[in-house]
């Protein structure tokens, strides 16, 4: 069995240039597979081949159409190329076609290349030099402007050898893309084979998939195993990155897979319609990308509609040149840090540039933009405790768990805890899970808190505290209800906030009635020291004070306020006992269990000279406060 290289071949160029003829002079194989493109002689689909190098070893060849109209099957392929074999037919030159597939190429990150001078047979030395010199003049100014030109005949072997060479040289000396984060499979084809089943090939990204392993499909989150693995026809019990690779799956029968999805590992359990970029027009797109734009975004095998919101303050990327832009799409896709795509005119005719994803989550709410480019400006490029520094200032979600931000940042879970022990992150109790967040918006939570709440015992000086939810509200960043809590309570272990149930408060803030509220309080008191154990609620409270409509709402802030000042305590929503009377409550019932195992709630009320409405609600106070516990219809002391 041949050994499989980590590399991928791409072809490229205008169509009748001879691509599929030059794969098959070089390889032996024809990847035109389907009966339309052998009998008008053109390819129309992805063609796929594998090239043998020396050693044994194999790499992957994508074979791409090369007429406009089949413009979208050939972005669905390029994705993932490594060395790309641009080819310029020697009678023709240069064409529309080998300027745009080199545009794509080069957006696409592929820097190692080939250029091809095919049809060598039919044309001189003069014109071989013209052609080379309009390939030179194509690349001036890019990565691949010195890449070698090698003139060839396919169907009479000349240049074939020296070609062979080259790809061995170029490859011989490559380094695989290092695998860093999770596998991922942009499905380029998706077909039923008798006696197998489902089978789904494409390019891998990530990390390696294995027999048995049960992977994802996105969009739509189904879920499927694989059954084999095959790369280059040849069953393999693991695949990666950079290889051309072919799954047989099970439980695929009710997925409607087909190109532009994708499968990836299980941990992978989000897609995105708004991420963030450095985008690059071309100088070809002829004028500025303005904002708003409406474009085609392919990423992957996937071709979405959506727009292109520039981030620039000039409100433009000018054709020629870069900027930080966020696509908003019409269609989820899967999109991480470090992916690369491309955008086209919403027509499908002209390609106008495309780029590298940085923030895959992207922000809808951008204000303050100058703070959001800088982040993202900061993230571009960046590795380690830095980009992960820029990904979470860059979140709606106050904190992240490491494993969403590894995933986000396409990097090896491993490299992202290590980084996450830089001083400028701190880590979080979010209730289920743990999480991250910078020390910047950790101290700017506090900070907010702190205000807020002074903002509201300003305004509200008789209510103890501003309720949990409501505080939540307020606040810029995304925190769920179980996670809040969790971290209001760290909070409040290192300033001065104070939680009392759901209530937050400042510690210094103390309710001071005075004037007519100091009077209604008094009434207050009154009224239940002399109800005694039978208070009134807040109805009947509201009757004997003599409150006019309306006055309810008054009524309990006034009773807040006394019970934060410990003269009243609240035993249910609408029920409020004198402090005094709940402690004399509480002695007589200590006293009864400190002779008794238990007691019923028609002995209480016997004990307290009550109804069993009060007894019952006393009981269940003294549950909820730790007191006491019951056991079918009794309660005993709670031990410690």
């Amino acid at each position: 069995m041949a050994a499989v290289a980590h590399a991928i071949i791409g072809t490229a160029g205008h169509i009748d240039h001879g691509k599929t003829a030059l794969i098959k002079a070089l390889t032996g194989q024809d990847t035109d597979r389907l009966k339309e493109e052998k009998e008008r002689g053109i390819s129309i689909d992805l063609g796929f081949a594998y090239f043998t190098l020396p050693d044994g070893t194999r790499a992957g060849i994508v074979d791409v159409p090369g007429h406009e109209r089949f413009i979208r099957n050939m972005l669905a392929g390029a994705h993932g190329i490594d060395l790309m074999l641009l080819v310029v037919a020697a009678d023709d030159g240069v064409m529309p076609q080998t300027e745009e597939h080199f545009d794509v190429l080069h957006l696409l990150g592929v820097r190692r290349g080939i250029f091809v001078v095919t049809k060598a047979d039919l044309a001189g030395r003069e014109r071989i030099a013209e052609v080379s010199d309009e390939i030179r003049l194509l690349t001036e100014g890019t990565p691949l402007a010195a890449a070698p030109i090698i003139a060839v005949s396919s169907p009479k072997g000349f240049g074939i050898e020296e070609l062979r060479a080259e790809i061995t040289a170029q490859l011989s000396g490559f380094q695989a893309r290092r695998a860093t984060g999770l596998f991922r499979l942009p499905i380029d084809r998706a077909f039923v084979m008798k006696g197998h089943g489902t089978v789904v090939t494409g390019t891998a990204l990530g990390a390696e998939v294995r027999d048995g392993q049960r992977l994802r499909v996105l969009p739509g989150g189904g879920e499927v195993r694989v059954r084999a693995i095959q790369v280059h026809g040849q069953p393999v019990g693991q695949a990666g990155l950079c290889q051309r690779v072919a799954l047989n799956l099970s439980g695929a029968e009710r997925i409607d897979l087909q190109r532009g999805l994708w499968l990836a590992d299980e941990r992978l359990d989000f897609d995105t319609a708004r991420f963030d970029a450095q985008l690059e027009i071309r100088p070809t797109a002829r004028a500025a990308l303005a904002n708003n734009t409406r474009v085609r975004v392919f990423i992957g095998a996937a071709e979405v509609m959506g727009r292109a919101i520039v981030l620039e303050a000039s409100g433009e990327i000018r054709h020629g040149s870069s900027g930080l832009a966020q696509l908003v799409l019409q269609q989820p896709v899967v999109a991480l840090a470090g992916d690369r795509f491309v955008i086209r005119d919403e027509t499908n005719r002209r390609t106008l540039g495309g780029g590298v994803v940085l923030n895959p989550l992207g922000r809808r709410n951008r204000k303050p933009a100058e703070q959001y480019r800088a982040h993202l400006a900061a993230l571009a490029g960046a590795a380690g405790a830095d980009a992960i520094e820029a990904l979470l200032n860059l979140q709606d979600s106050f904190a992240l768990p490491a494993a969403r931000i590894a995933i986000g940042l396409n990097q090896p879970p491993a490299d992202v805890a290590r980084a996450l022990t830089d001083p400028r992150f701190v880590k979080l109790s979010l209730g289920d899970v743990e999480g991250y967040t910078t020390r910047q918006k950790w101290e700017q939570l506090k900070r907010f808190l702190a205000a807020a709440l002074a903002a509201h015992h300003q305004a509200q000086p008789l209510a103890p505290g501003l309720e949990m939810e409501a505080l939540r509200a307020r606040i810029p960043s995304e925190i769920g209800a179980r996670a809040f809590k969790a971290i209001v309570d760290r909070i409040a272990r290192e300033t001065d906030i104070v939680r009392e149930d759901n209530s937050v408060r400042l510690r210094s803030h103390q309710v001071r009635l005075a004037g007519d509220d100091g009077m209604m309080a008094e009434r207050i008191c009154a009224q239940l020291a002399q109800a005694g154990f039978h208070p009134p609620d807040l109805s009947q409270l509201a009757r004997a004070l003599n409150l006019p409509a309306g006055q309810e709402a008054k009524l309990k802030t006034v009773l807040s306020a006394l019970e934060m000042q410990g003269r009243v305590v609240k035993i249910s929503s609408d029920l409020y006992f004198d402090h005094s009377h709940l402690e004399a409550a509480r002695k007589r019932l200590l006293d009864y269990l400190a002779q008794h195992a238990e007691i019923n709630a028609a002995t209480y009320r016997d004990l307290l000279a009550a109804s069993r409405k009060f007894s019952i609600s006393l009981l269940d106070y003294f549950d909820h406060a730790g007191l006491t516990t019951r056991v079918g219809d009794a309660r005993r002391l709670r031990k410690a």
